[in-house]
């Protein structure tokens, strides 16, 4: 794998690309668990088959780029094939200027992204298989995005209340009460969750879990930490309380999860 920040002025809409090759396994399954990022997939070898949506009304399939919206349950993808590609952290924000749409119309689904770009999705996956290296792969995207953003010019806007109640989600971590989130905004607590479901996809509650198991698993990805110590610095009440939410989010333990991604 290879880790790169996009292009600063890419940040607010891409967190960032991780660049992966993945040789031939025996079959088995993936747990695609729930991120405050939607992913969104281009593959330079292979396939993604995605076995089961987080919203089981969505129906599977297997695409060579994909979006897949924010959710608050695990989705299944099939693994032993091999595969090579790139993943981008792309934000709710990043949804409209980038794609055209709100966030909230891809929740829980995934979606092939000629069914969003079009023709250019095709050109864009040639170039990133003629490109060859991780570097070139990379600084492709970041021209590549740049045209897509400058050709959104009326994207449609972000109501202000729900960017500003997402930011506050992410800088306390999760941890805010929705109550005092709606106070801050002066809306009503219905009317918030109404107006913010349909621009991201979650509900506020719901964000702020996957906020904060967001923090969770990058700890655990990145870091020998102990769970208790890495529940404690996420805001979870303890130990069992985080592996609650594994269990929950992400169909399987803290410690499974930590083992097939380490």
């Amino acid at each position: 794998m290879r880790e790169r920040a996009p292009a600063p002025a890419l940040r607010r809409w891409v967190s960032g690309y991780t660049g992966w090759r993945q040789d031939a396994g025996p079959p088995g399954t993936h747990q695609g668990v729930p991120s405050a990022h939607l992913t969104f997939i281009l593959c330079v070898e292979g396939k993604v088959e995605m076995l089961a949506n987080a919203d089981p009304a969505r129906p599977p399939g297997t695409f060579d780029a994909l979006v897949a919206g924010l959710h608050a349950a695990p989705a299944v993808v099939a693994q032993g094939a091999p595969q090579a590609g790139v993943e981008l952290r792309l934000t709710w924000r990043g949804a409209r200027a980038l794609l055209g749409v709100p966030a909230g119309e891809l929740a829980g689904d995934t979606v092939d992204l000629a069914a969003l770009l079009g023709r250019r999705a095709a050109g864009l996956l040639e170039r990133l298989a003629a490109a060859g290296t991780w570097p070139a792969r990379f600084a492709l995207l970041d021209a590549e995005l740049a045209r897509l953003a400058a050709a959104r010019r009326d994207p449609g806007a972000v109501v202000p209340e729900v960017g500003y109640a997402w930011d506050r989600l992410v800088e306390t971590g999760g941890l805010i009460r929705i109550a005092d989130l709606a106070a801050e905004t002066g809306w009503s607590r219905r009317h918030l969750a109404g107006r913010f479901r349909a621009e991201t996809g979650l509900s506020p509650k719901a964000a702020a879990r996957v906020v904060r198991f967001e923090r969770a698993c990058d700890r655990l990805r990145t870091t020998a930490d102990p769970l208790a110590a890495v529940a404690a610095d996420c805001g979870y009440v303890d130990q069992a309380h985080l592996s609650r939410d594994f269990r929950d989010l992400a169909g399987q333990t803290a410690t499974s999860w930590r083992a097939e991604r380490g």
